[in-house]
């Protein structure tokens, strides 16, 4: 009796869907985060009468055929890069992307890593960094007796320096666009690497064409919606509930039978 290995794989299926959930819900407040779904895919089937085969002498066609599936399988776990909500904070180094686009930060083995966070930060040397101390690329330093900040639509990175009545351009911040999103790897504190599924990226100030536009004093919060989690989540229960029934049900036949 196949039915118990069959809802085996169902259960471990909704298994992976639950701890795909709970990664949403975890991490609904974290700057930048996209929420994640996971793809189903039936498994191969068994051909007990296979389905356009002759059937006659005369030529005639099974038009259905016996097909007994074997199961279920987790084919992709991928992003979905729906818009975040901007939550205004006041804050001059705190950026957000409205439309496509990702940051582009150096980490310390030199690789280029991405991101939608855009909560920057000074470092000692007035470099403008992530969290993590990253350099945020391509690298722009504020001098040490700039007096304010601001970054205006187009990632221009400008700054007040005393004696001067205009404000002094120190950089220029560019974003990073992929043909797949879905592609770039996650390595955690909100950082994407390229991928060959992801293709290379193209670069461009923001507000060309294609790239969205820089939000200052504004980060992007996640765009995991928590009542639908949360559906999902009932969801999910349900059919693991289903499947472990399934497996129940099978055994009990099977000792019907072997009572005979």
């Amino acid at each position: 009796m196949s039915a118990m290995s069959i809802a085996a794989t169902g259960m471990q299926a909704q298994q992976l869907n639950v701890e795909v959930i709970s990664n949403n819900i975890a991490n609904m407040n974290t700057t930048g985060y996209k929420e994640q779904q996971p793809e189903f895919e039936d498994l191969l089937y068994q051909n007990l009468r296979r389905v356009g085969a002759t059937s006659s002498d005369a030529n005639t066609i099974v038009p259905a055929g016996i097909q007994l599936g074997t199961g279920v399988n987790t084919g992709a776990v991928y992003r979905i890069t729906t818009q975040g909500t901007l939550q205004s904070t006041g804050n001059a180094l705190d950026v957000a992307i409205q439309g496509q686009g990702y940051f582009q930060v150096l980490m310390p083995n030199k690789q280029t890593a991405y991101t939608r966070a855009g909560s920057f930060q000074l470092s000692p040397q007035g470099q403008i960094v992530t969290q993590d101390g990253y350099t945020v690329e391509p690298g722009i330093t504020v001098p040490q007796n700039a007096t304010a900040i601001s970054i205006d639509s187009t990632g221009q990175v400008q700054a007040s320096i005393p004696g001067q009545v205009a404000p002094q351009v120190v950089g220029q911040l560019t974003l990073a666009t992929f043909y797949n999103d879905a592609g770039l790897q996650a390595i955690g504190n909100n950082l994407l690497l390229q991928t060959a599924a992801s293709g290379a990226p193209v670069t461009a100030a923001p507000g060309s064409t294609g790239f969205g536009t820089i939000q200052e004093g504004f980060l992007e919060s996640s765009n995991v919606n928590p009542v639908q989690e949360i559906t999902n989540l009932i969801t999910a229960q349900r059919a693991y509930e289903m499947n472990s029934k399934v497996i129940t049900v099978a055994d009990q036949m099977m000792q019907d039978i072997n009572q005979l």
